[in-house]
């Protein structure tokens, strides 16, 4: 199957075709016709299938179906709410990528920075907007954004917002949100919490599930090490230093501040290691997640806010110095490593 047979306009293919992709994944697939079609949708998905396109190309075709023009009506048509900055970055991205032959005008809002620039690009008329609960919240109480007008929501990673105990701010954007609309659930299981908001949001939706719920993905080799507690830090850095298949590794961490001592006690024997965790400023967080993905930084040790979501290519490694208490978030965490079709290691 190729995106051309998803019956997806011109400027659309166009665009797919020069971010270099051939073949829709199995989310796309399944996803982008019913999308397509205005229906409600329950995709049950994990981290690396895709699926920022699977609801990114479909909306930007609907919104050119129904005669929008480029935010010439000042209203915004398109929430995208997502529990993460990170996430929430990127799925500006995918936006600004497969849309750019129509036009559409999207902002990302997030907490953590100043918002006068948000403000800016918000009152300068929108389409698109790609937000996290707390800002987005702030923005409506001041009467900045106004949300009355939406025709297509989106909730991304619903399990995680939950995990994150957002499941009051999202009841109460949802609260804002016109009844007549397009609503997709993203969620990569559904836990009970989940399930039952999923109930209340979504009307005769069409489901799509491109993995077993709470499993690991097929092409991820898993490998343990028992190790006392004291001899961590140097076990993992005789491992970096001697595994030359490690090329670019994500480790996990239960805690922000073992995340520094891990990258600082890396660092001290002469490997490359950003930390990245919730209280890092966002500049700081960015810079990290810049030079691990341009390859400058060899290791990324992480917190769990970056174990959804981020889409980092060519993750060779994800190690667990910390095994989490959720199993679900193991295979979150674990994820990255076998996205795009690859095979990956998880230790």
């Amino acid at each position: 199957m190729t995106f051309a047979d998803l019956r997806l306009i011109d400027p659309l293919l166009r665009s797919v075709s020069a971010e270099g992709y051939t073949t829709p994944t199995p989310i796309q697939q399944q996803a982008i016709p019913h999308v397509l079609e205005g229906r409600d949708l329950l995709g049950l998905a994990q981290t690396g299938t895709g699926k920022t396109a699977a609801f990114a190309l479909p909306i930007l075709q609907r919104l050119q179906a129904a005669g929008r023009r480029p935010h010439g009506d000042r209203a915004i048509a398109v929430l995208v709410l997502t529990p993460t900055r990170e996430l929430a970055a990127q799925i500006g991205e995918g936006f600004g990528a497969y849309g750019r032959h129509l036009g559409y005008k999207h902002a990302v809002i997030f907490g953590g920075v100043g918002q006068n620039a948000q403000e800016r690009a918000i009152r300068g008329g929108l389409d698109i907007l790609v937000a996290t609960p707390g800002r987005l919240l702030d923005l409506v109480q001041q009467r900045i954004v106004h949300l009355n007008k939406i025709e297509i929501f989106v909730l991304d990673e619903a399990d995680r917002m939950l995990d994150m105990g957002f499941i009051h701010d999202v009841r109460r954007v949802i609260s804002h949100l016109p009844r007549d609309r397009q609503t997709l659930f993203f969620s990569a299981t559904m836990p009970p919490e989940a399930k039952k908001l999923a109930d209340a949001i979504l009307r005769n939706p069409a489901t799509v599930a491109v993995a077993p719920v709470s499993s690991t993905a097929e092409r991820v080799e898993q490998r343990i090490y028992f190790v006392e507690r004291g001899d961590k830090r140097p076990a993992l850095a005789a491992l970096l230093e001697t595994d030359a298949t490690i090329t670019r590794a994500l480790v996990f961490t239960q805690m922000k501040h073992t995340a520094n001592r891990v990258a600082e006690y890396l660092q001290k024997r002469g490997v490359e290691a950003d930390a990245i965790h919730g209280n890092k400023s966002q500049n700081a967080r960015e810079r990290a997640l810049a030079r691990f993905k341009a390859g400058q930084a060899r290791v990324l040790v992480a917190t769990d806010i970056a174990a959804r979501g981020i889409d980092i290519d060519e993750v060779s490694h994800v190690i667990n110095y910390e095994l989490p208490n959720v199993p679900e978030t193991y295979v979150h965490r674990i994820g990255p490593t076998a996205s795009a079709g690859k095979n990956g290691i998880a230790i």
